[in-house]
C-alpha cells in the first residue's frame, strides 16, 4: 500500500470518530489550554473543527496545522468529561500521526524515536559518555527541589530548573531481578520508565523497598526501552512500534501477575495504547500485547486495590503534604483515592488538600519543550495553589509532574519539597 493510500485511509478512519462530537462546548470548563489562552482554536471543539477539514488544511498550510495540533497537553480532561463520550485523545493522536506522515519527521526526532529510545544499550552508552560533562553544563540550585539550571544551554532550555540525572541509572545500580513471590502471592514486572531509571531513581528504589516489605516477587529487566508515549505524542507511529516490540520481547516469556509502574503515562501507554495501536505489528506481537496490556497497573492502585493497604488510624503528623492529581493517573486510570491512602499511611504527614488539585500542571510531556511559555503559565497557577495550601511537601504519582512542579517551585524560590506518593509510603516502612 503506497503512502498516499495509507494517508487517505487514515483520514477516512478519523472521520468516523469525529462524528460523535456535538460541538456543545462543554469542554470549555475542563481544557487547561483554553482556560489559559481563551482562544477557541485551542479548545477541543476548535481542534476537532480543524481536524474535520484536515485534508484541505494540510494541503493549504501543513505547518500551521501542525502548530495548532501541538497546542494540546493530551491530558484527557476533555475526554474524561465529554457528555457524548468522544475519544478526543485518540483523535488528536491519530491526527498528529497523519500530519507527521504528511510532513515527515525531523532528523533529530527520527534519531531519538527510532534509534535512541528503542535501543536501551545505545541510550545507556550515550548517557555514560555524556556524564563527565554534566557538571560543566548543569549548575545545581540550592533548593529543596534538587534541581539545576543550565546557563550554557539557555538557548535550548531557557530558564528552566531541570532535575539532575542520577549518578548511575537504576539498571546499573540494581541490575536484573527475578525474585519469587512471598506471602503476598503476587509477582510483578516492574517497569520504572525512563525517568524512573535515569533521573528519579529514588522513586524506583522506594517501589523496590515496598515490594520487598510486602513480599512481592519482582521481575526487573536491565534492558527496557521507553514505553513509546513520547513518540506517540509526536505522531511517530514507527518509533512507537519499535519501542513496543522491544519491550514485548523483554516481557513476553516472563511469568508475573502485574506490570507495575510508578509513572501514570507509562501505565496508560502499556494498558491502552499498546493494544489499541498494534494493528500493524506481526500477529505474534499482537497476541503478546493482548496478554500483557491488561496486567498494567499503577503502583498506588496495586498496593491499595490488590494488597488492600489502607490507613488504620487518624493520626496526623507535623509535616503538611498536599496532593497533585496527575492527569493520566486520575482521568485515564481512575486512580485518585489510592495515592491519598498511601500518604495517610505515614504518621509523620498531615494531608491538606489544595485548590484545583486535578487541574493540569502544564507539563504535558513534550508540550513543555515546545510551548514552555504556556506550560509556565499553567505551572505558575499550580504552584500558587500548592503554596496557598500551606504544605511543606507536594506529592504526586507521576515523574513528569514532579519535574514540572519542581521547576515552578524552584523558579519562585519556594521551600516546598516534591515527592512521589510511593516515597512517602516507603518512608513509613522499616529498613
Amino acid at each position: 500500500m503506497d503512502e498516499l493510500t495509507q494517508l487517505a485511509n487514515a483520514l477516512m478512519a478519523l472521520d468516523d470518530k469525529l462524528a460523535a462530537c456535538m460541538k456543545c462546548g462543554f469542554c470549555q470548563a475542563f481544557c487547561p489550554m483554553y482556560m489559559t489562552t481563551r482562544i477557541e482554536g485551542d479548545l477541543t471543539r476548535g481542534k476537532i473543527a480543524l481536524i474535520e477539514n484536515l485534508a484541505h488544511s494540510l494541503i493549504e498550510d501543513p505547518e500551521a496545522v501542525n502548530e495548532k495540533l501541538s497546542r494540546c497537553l493530551l491530558c484527557g480532561s476533555c475526554q474524561a468529561n465529554c457528555p457524548s463520550g468522544v475519544h478526543t485523545t485518540d483523535i488528536f493522536l491519530e491526527a498528529r500521526a497523519i500530519v507527521a506522515a504528511y510532513l515527515g519527521m525531523s532528523a533529530i526526532k527520527k534519531a531519538a524515536f527510532r534509534m535512541l529510545l528503542p535501543n536501551p544499550r545505545l541510550f545507556d552508552t550515550l548517557m555514560r559518555v555524556g556524564a563527565p560533562f554534566q557538571k560543566l553544563v548543569l549548575k545545581k540550585d540550592d533548593t529543596p527541589q534538587h534541581t539545576a539550571s543550565a546557563p550554557l544551554l539557555k538557548s535550548l532550555l531557557g530558564d528552566r530548573h531541570v532535575p539532575v540525572p542520577a549518578e548511575k541509572p537504576l539498571h546499573r545500580t540494581v541490575g536484573k531481578l527475578n525474585t519469587p513471590q512471598g506471602k503476598s502471592r503476587v509477582k510483578v514486572a516492574f517497569f520504572p520508565g525512563c525517568l524512573g531509571d535515569k533521573v528519579y531513581t529514588n522513586v524506583s528504589e522506594a517501589c523496590l523497598k515496598v515490594f520487598d516489605y510486602h513480599e512481592i516477587g519482582v521481575f526487573l529487566s536491565d534492558g527496557y526501552a521507553c514505553c513509546g508515549m513520547p513518540a506517540l505524542a509526536s505522531g511517530d507511529r514507527q518509533g512507537f512500534e519499535k519501542m513496543v516490540m522491544h519491550n514485548v520481547d523483554v516481557l513476553k516469556d516472563q511469568t508475573f501477575d502485574y506490570i507495575v509502574t510508578p509513572c501514570s503515562s507509562c501505565t496508560v501507554a502499556i494498558r491502552e495504547y499498546w493494544p489499541r495501536l498494534s494493528q500493524n505489528l506481526p500477529p505474534r506481537y499482537r497476541d503478546a500485547i493482548n496478554a500483557l496490556s491488561p496486567k498494567a497497573i499503577d503502583v498506588n492502585a496495586l498496593l491499595v486495590d490488590v494488597l488492600h493497604v489502607s490507613p488504620k488510624s487518624p493520626v496526623k503528623g507535623q509535616t503538611k503534604v498536599t496532593y497533585h492529581e496527575s492527569c493520566h493517573l486520575q482521568k485515564s486510570l481512575g486512580v485518585s483515592k489510592q495515592p491519598r491512602d498511601l500518604i495517610r499511611m505515614n504518621p509523620k504527614y498531615n494531608l491538606v488538600e489544595m485548590a484545583e488539585a486535578n487541574r493540569c500542571c502544564g507539563c504535558g510531556g513534550s508540550f513543555t519543550l515546545t510551548h514552555y511559555d504556556l506550560a509556565q503559565k499553567m505551572g505558575q497557577r499550580k504552584r500558587d495553589n500548592v503554596i496557598a495550601s500551606g504544605a511543606d511537601v507536594v506529592a504526586t504519582g507521576c515523574p513528569a509532574c514532579m519535574m514540572q512542579l519542581a521547576d515552578m517551585l524552584a523558579r519562585n524560590h519556594d521551600a516546598v519539597e516534591v515527592k512521589h506518593t510511593i516515597e512517602i509510603y516507603a518512608e513509613s516502612l522499616p529498613g
